[in-house]
């Protein structure tokens, strides 16, 4: 009498919308072939969701000024008549890291952590739990996929041992939340979210009713009871987190994970957050000790440059308020063939093709019978605008086998008519070149005008490809 019914709905792998049967196109996200399968159960009505018990439990347990501070209204309220504070921060003991989160963690939010296996999420969390640990937060790191055999020997390496950091490997919400009313943490560790399940749901741990139903439970609890969580999230082979697409709207940052596995370097970018800006990136190297950030990304990214060798540009590219400097190379070469070759890597592929083409019309070179080749180098993937100059200096450099000035620096957007147009933030672009010892920089001629130059470095203004040409020597 007390059993509830089951039956199978169909979810969309991108959205999460639930419907009866199956169709080719999702309706309300409108992809195609995402709609999957799964068993479900119909819980009575009488009584309350497994996410608002789970809370109201916690809650209960952990009561005091966090409780009352997120707890939730019974009535609506005007903006006049709510409380208006400041969000409680703390720092995760890693500048890069509490940059990209505008300023530190929020006490009470969800943060989803995504990124390609082996890429160091679990180790930076690992990280961060100790810091946080020894700075005197309460810290619970439940691990769905590890035992406690192998994170304490992760933990041993990267010297993260704190008496306030206690481990849980365990997959069932439900203990969670109990471990959660015991030991009543201040931040919890999730890795990963697509081990979890919970028993209201009659599905596998990782498909779209559990990852949902999951977040759901850990996301009203966050809210309810203040406490932090950071998650684990897998990714596809397209690079998104696995599950929903619901899920990321339902957290409130996702940080990526970006980087070759088998480099040294890390790049974490924000995709979504509603404490802070999505625009800055923190970079970390993966050493035998952890992660350890990279303060002065400029000086890493062109550490082994070449020196006078044909077809390397160093240029500036903006990530937020950092400016960071990149080494573009170009090789071009006659082509042996009816259809010339075109690789980009690091940057947009077709805005290459479009500046080769601009090349060709404005400046009469014969591009389009010879291969070319163009890379950022460090691994880093950029495509703003001002990167443009740099990459017609590195082409035209190549192509004529003449080496560029190994003191100079250019950036600046490069439009159809070979006119070089100006980029936000050209101030600080051109400080951070004379802060790593450049003595000469090519720029937008516009931009000139609202720049002070700095002592020992030269500002050349241009106004079109013509001029960068003519200045290459020929």
């Amino acid at each position: 009498m007390g059993s509830s019914r089951r039956k199978t709905a169909f979810f969309c792998q991108e959205c999460g919308y639930e419907s009866a049967k199956w169709t080719g196109q999702c309706p309300s996200c409108k992809a195609w072939n995402t709609m999957v399968e799964e068993p479900v159960r119909i819980a009575p009505a009488a009584g309350k969701s497994s996410a608002a018990t789970a809370a109201a439990g916690v809650r209960a347990a952990i009561g005091g000024a966090a409780g009352a501070a997120f707890g939730r209204q019974n009535r609506p309220l005007r903006l006049s008549e709510v409380e208006d504070a400041e969000e409680i921060r703390f720092a995760t003991g890693y500048a890069e890291l509490d940059r990209v989160l505008g300023g530190g963690i929020v006490s009470g939010s969800l943060i989803l952590f995504g990124g390609d296996p082996g890429i160091g999420k679990s180790t930076l969390l690992l990280q961060v739990a100790g810091n946080l640990a020894v700075s005197g937060k309460d810290v619970l790191y439940v691990s769905g996929e590890e035992s406690l055999r192998q994170i304490k020997m992760r933990a041993v390496r990267l010297g993260k041992d704190a008496d306030s950091l206690r481990f849980l490997c365990e997959t069932d919400l439900d203990v969670i939340t109990d471990a959660l009313q015991t030991t009543r943490p201040q931040l919890v560790i999730i890795d990963s979210i697509q081990t979890m399940f919970s028993g209201a749901v009659q599905a596998a741990p990782g498909s779209v009713s559990q990852v949902r139903e999951t977040t759901g439970v850990l996301l009203r609890i966050a809210k309810e009871a203040g406490i932090t969580f950071l998650i684990v999230g897998h990714v596809t082979k397209e690079g998104t987190v696995a599950g929903p697409r619901v899920l990321e709207h339902m957290v409130d940052a996702v940080l990526y994970f970006e980087g070759d596995r088998y480099a040294s370097y890390r790049i974490l970018r924000g995709v979504k957050n509603r404490f802070g800006s999505t625009n800055e990136i923190g970079i970390f190297e993966m050493r035998r000790e952890g992660l350890v950030e990279v303060e002065n990304p400029s000086e890493f990214m062109l550490s082994g440059r070449p020196k006078g060798a044909s077809g390397s540009v160093v240029t500036c590219s903006m990530e937020g308020t950092r400016p960071m400097l990149i080494e573009v190379q170009a090789l071009v070469c006659r082509s042996g063939s009816a259809y010339p070759k075109r690789q980009a890597t690091g940057t947009d592929y077709n805005r290459v093709g479009v500046l080769m083409a601009v090349i060709e019309k404005r400046l009469g070179i014969p591009l389009g019978q010879c291969d070319a080749y163009v890379n950022l180098a460090g691994g880093i993937r950029q495509t703003e605008p001002a990167l443009d100059l740099g990459i017609v200096l590195s082409i035209l450099s190549s192509y004529r086998n003449i080496p560029l000035d190994d003191g100079l620096i250019a950036f600046g957007e490069v439009g159809l008519s070979g006119e070089v147009r100006s980029v936000t933030q050209a101030d600080l672009r051109v400080q951070e070149a004379a802060k790593l010892g450049f003595t000469t920089c090519l720029l937008p001629k516009s931009s000139l005008r609202r720049i002070k130059a700095p002592e020992g470095l030269r500002l050349i203004g241009i106004a079109g490809i013509g001029e960068a040409a003519d200045y290459l020597g020929g």
